[in-house]
């Protein structure tokens, strides 16, 4: 491969530093599209939003080459706030915290007669959504929501209008009998919760980063001491068993104020920690890598 004169003054006139600057962007630029998926998880998507802070804090970079966002149940709702509306992550903290102890209180729960679950959420939704969020998710957020009659998974990312939008975030969360009788009417048909048929949205073009409060083959989540590696496959997400053992029994043991709390406020600072394993570990390690090959593909060629 022969280079012209005008080629090697530009090459000559560069520092050092400059010549790394544009292999990484070169790079960067071939490197395959960045996705984030957020997993189906109830109330421990709290997890989801220690993570969507510290990469609106400390990963601004890597949030402007994320191509898409995709979620579950909870996992949308975290996924639409990153993309559209970073900036109320604390607010949407507080509405968790709150809204979680408010069904502790109930004697039955969310599933207390007369309790509104999915009234309690949308009013959450909607003082927290932009009015342009349909806008701004626009072919970037992939909600995974189920067909109540078919039973068949799909990922909506075509939103006409906010009120359309909303509706298919709490499709997505919508938990027969735990959250109400009726599902969500979408387009002439009803929907429930994502996280029964595609708990982990794994989408098909490029790279996608995957978030979970549960221990498994992901991208972000918790470390599990356990013994042995024993993974079972739920509604298409990877999960250890042990982690999901425990995680049901923190899910149940919800008898005091200040364990709920303290449960949150963990899995909350959790994912924030994960973020940064994430950053500095895995993702640095995988732009060295890419580095190399395109420097050994580069010297092949001349």
């Amino acid at each position: 491969m022969s280079t012209s004169a005008e080629e090697t003054k530009i090459a000559v006139g560069k520092s050092p530093s400059g010549v790394r600057d544009g292999r990484q962007h070169s790079l960067q630029a071939q490197m395959k599209p960045i996705n984030l998926s957020f997993a189906a998880c109830g109330f421990l998507g709290i997890y989801h939003l220690g993570a969507a802070a510290a990469f609106h804090r400390h990963g601004k970079k890597l949030l402007r080459d994320v191509k898409a966002f995709a979620g579950a149940s909870a996992g949308s709702l975290a996924a639409a706030v990153l993309l559209a509306v970073p900036e109320n992550i604390e607010k949407c903290k507080h509405f968790a915290y709150g809204f979680a102890e408010e069904v502790r209180r109930l004697n039955f729960g969310a599933v207390t007669p007369g309790y509104d679950f999915m009234k309690t959420l949308r009013e959450g939704i909607e003082s927290i959504l932009p009015s342009d969020v349909h806008e701004i998710a626009e072919n970037r957020l992939y909600v995974s929501v189920t067909n109540s009659k078919s039973g068949e998974n799909h990922l909506v990312s075509n939103f006409s209008s906010r009120e359309d939008l909303i509706k298919v975030l709490l499709a997505s969360s919508f938990i027969p009998v735990y959250a109400g009788i009726k599902p969500v009417e979408f387009k002439g048909q009803k929907w429930v919760d994502g996280g029964l048929t595609n708990g982990l949205p794994i989408l098909p073009v490029g790279r996608t980063v995957t978030i979970s409060p549960f221990s498994g083959r992901l991208d972000i989540c918790p470390e599990d001491k356990g013994r042995v590696d024993l993974y079972i496959k739920l509604a298409k997400q990877d999960m250890m068993v042990s982690c999901l053992f425990i995680n049901l029994k923190t899910l149940e043991s919800t008898s005091a104020v200040m364990f709920i709390f303290k449960s949150l406020f963990c899995a909350y600072m959790s994912s924030y920690v994960k973020f940064w394993h994430f950053l500095f570990c895995k993702w640095r390690l995988s732009l060295f890598l890419n580095t190399r090959k395109g420097e050994c593909r580069r010297k092949k060629e001349v």
